[in-house]
């Protein structure tokens, strides 16, 4: 329990309290009432302090200190090691006879609520190409369509979402180095429309006198697909691939979204998805001329790729 620090009942009244009682000479019943309590919280206080001294004026846990009830370790540690071997909470409760809810509350209780905690967090391990164009990020984001008045992320109200429209999919390449972006709207994910966004987005590098060698995708189904291997292998890419469930492998396409999403997507309460899509070449345009970027030292990737030059 962690309390507001400047409650009327803190650390530093009771120690007040305390003074004011067994070295000023006041009255519990005096000190309790110029502290804001009853008599009876001042001599818990003061009866705490007699007896533990200044910890026994920290805050305790509510709740009884033992439950008649309560597992036994050796069965807590035997959850636990179930745990260690990735087992979930409702496998364990069935394997030991327990009720899950059970389980779930002593896993939750011992630090290992979630199978992801079972594995040390990583530090983050940043990176960034040299060159211009010697790694392109590639990833895929789905966004809903609608075709009359504002989608429901600028009304907030979801029974108005135009669900019949469908979906539509904005394919993203981000260079690693200059951080430039090329971006399209496109029907679907397949991976015969992952090879046509390719093709364009090589040769929008191209104009920009960029020269893309190697591809970074996650495992999406397109991006593993027969013809985007035939197509990396007939632009000479080496093709690499994020591992499963490391999605922060392809950060910098993940960060480039994010930032598409608020500063385009979902930066005005667009009429249809049409006119949102309009929107995006001129979003496009500010992204890679004009608007800062904090990696880079507060230019834009066109500045950067001049630097470069």
């Amino acid at each position: 329990m962690r309390p507001h620090p400047k409650a009327k009942g803190n650390a530093y009244q009771r120690r007040l309290m305390i003074r004011r009682v067994l070295e000023e000479g006041w009255s519990v019943a005096a000190a309790s009432e110029a502290a804001g309590w009853s008599e009876r919280t001042g001599f818990k206080w003061l009866r705490r302090w007699r007896t533990e001294g200044g910890t026994g004026l920290a805050d305790r846990r509510p709740g009884p200190a033992w439950a008649r009830n309560r597992t036994p370790r050796r069965k807590v540690e035997r959850i636990l090691g179930l745990r260690r071997k990735r087992q979930t909470s409702w496998e364990i409760a069935q394997r030991l006879g327990m009720p899950w809810s059970t389980v779930a509350s002593i896993l939750k209780r011992e630090g290992l609520g979630r199978l992801s905690l079972l594995e040390p967090k990583e530090p983050p391990r940043r990176y960034e190409r040299k060159v211009s164009g010697e790694l392109v990020h590639l990833d895929v984001k789905p966004l809903g369509r609608w075709r009359k008045g504002p989608g429901h992320r600028a009304t907030q109200d979801r029974s108005k979402r135009d669900r019949g429209a469908g979906w539509e999919y904005a394919h993203v390449a981000v260079d690693d180095a200059s951080r430039l972006a090329y971006v399209e709207m496109l029907p679907d994910q397949k991976g015969i429309t992952a090879v046509g966004f390719l093709d364009r987005a090589l040769r929008f590098f191209r104009r920009q006198r960029l020269v893309v060698r190697e591809l970074l995708t996650d495992n999406g189904s397109c991006y593993v697909s027969r013809r985007f291997r035939q197509a990396c292998k007939r632009y000479g890419l080496r093709h690499l691939r994020t591992k499963a469930y490391r999605p922060e492998t392809n950060g910098k396409a993940e960060r480039f979204i994010q930032t598409m999403l608020m500063g385009w997507a979902y930066k005005r309460a667009y009429r249809t998805s049409n006119q949102r899509t309009k929107a995006l070449p001129q979003w496009l345009r500010y992204y890679n001329e004009q608007r800062p970027h904090r990696a880079l030292g507060m230019i834009s990737p066109k500045a950067r790729i001049r630097r470069a030059a």
